[in-house]
């Protein structure tokens, strides 16, 4: 279980989250591209980076599709030890404050009988590449893992082990995560807030969903000019868009009646009385 972010209270370190093995699945499964480091040939023994592309076979290994002609395939050719740091795709004005992998093993050719499906993957997500590649100087190449570095956020750190990481699955809602935030924050803010102090039990002035995974969800939360960060479990876990937007809608209307009851409104919300089709998502 990974560790809570710091600042939380300490009730929180027993909210479910994701693994750091599923966060690495994840986060992976996110990313397009990567800096591959190889062991340069021309130097030995010097770190040398490249920027790249990379697919993903079933069980979250990186696959490339690289030149002959290219350093890097050069470097693995002679010494096929690398890694490959995969970056949080979302914009962010502290770049240390996303979050990022470390990937390492060893890269090298795809086996035959392992071809298809890693051609599949990789041209899925790269159409372009269909027309280089069966040039004659490109290959397919993949990491076999042999370990992992997660930073996740403040607190949340470690090594995964290439069995962890194996085993793990991409979080469900991983395609839909950002799409539900965003809906959330600009039309559902007053919901947010009922949340946390609600279901959080925190004193807010305004919430925003930052992460949300099939276990649960994170807010940030300001309060009299203080800001601290809220994890909030879903009461069972869920896989699909459509169970997001029932879980969520249940979890207001829970709230709801004790908002009333302490009559503690947020901005625009002390006028607005519950309708039975209201729906938070």
């Amino acid at each position: 279980m990974a560790k809570p972010h710091a600042g939380r209270k300490t009730t929180q370190a027993s909210i479910p989250e994701l693994s750091l093995a599923e966060r690495a699945r994840t986060l992976v499964y996110l990313g397009t591209t990567g800096s591959l480091s190889t062991i340069s040939a021309k130097h030995p023994g010097w770190p040398f980076g490249s920027v790249m592309p990379y697919g993903l076979d079933r069980r979250g290994r990186p696959t490339f599709l690289i030149s002959s002609m290219a350093m890097h395939t050069q470097n693995l050719l002679r010494d096929p030890r690398a890694s490959l740091l995969v970056t949080q795709a979302e914009a962010h004005h502290d770049p240390l404050a996303i979050a990022r992998i470390t990937l390492m093993g060893t890269v090298t050719r795809v086996p035959q009988n392992d071809l298809a499906p890693v051609r599949d993957n990789y041209l899925e997500r790269y159409p372009e590449a269909s027309q280089w590649a069966d040039f004659g100087d490109f290959a397919w190449f993949r990491m076999e893992m042999k370990a992992s570095y997660l930073v996740g956020g403040f607190g949340i750190i470690g090594w995964i082990d290439a069995a962890d990481y194996d085993q793990a699955e991409v979080d469900p809602l991983a395609d839909i995560a950002a799409s539900v935030l965003e809906h959330m924050n600009h039309d559902h803010a007053d919901a947010l807030v009922l949340l946390a102090r609600h279901v959080g039990q925190c004193s807010t002035d305004s919430a925003t969903m930052t992460a949300v995974d099939h276990l649960g969800f994170h807010l940030r939360i300001e309060h009299q000019g203080t800001r601290q960060d809220l994890r909030l479990p879903f009461p069972q876990a869920v896989r699909s868009a459509s169970k997001v937007r029932q879980v969520l809608a249940q979890m207001v209307q829970q709230a709801r009646p004790a908002e009333m009851a302490v009559n503690t409104y947020p901005p625009g919300l002390q006028q607005r009385q519950p309708h039975q089709s209201d729906n938070p998502i």
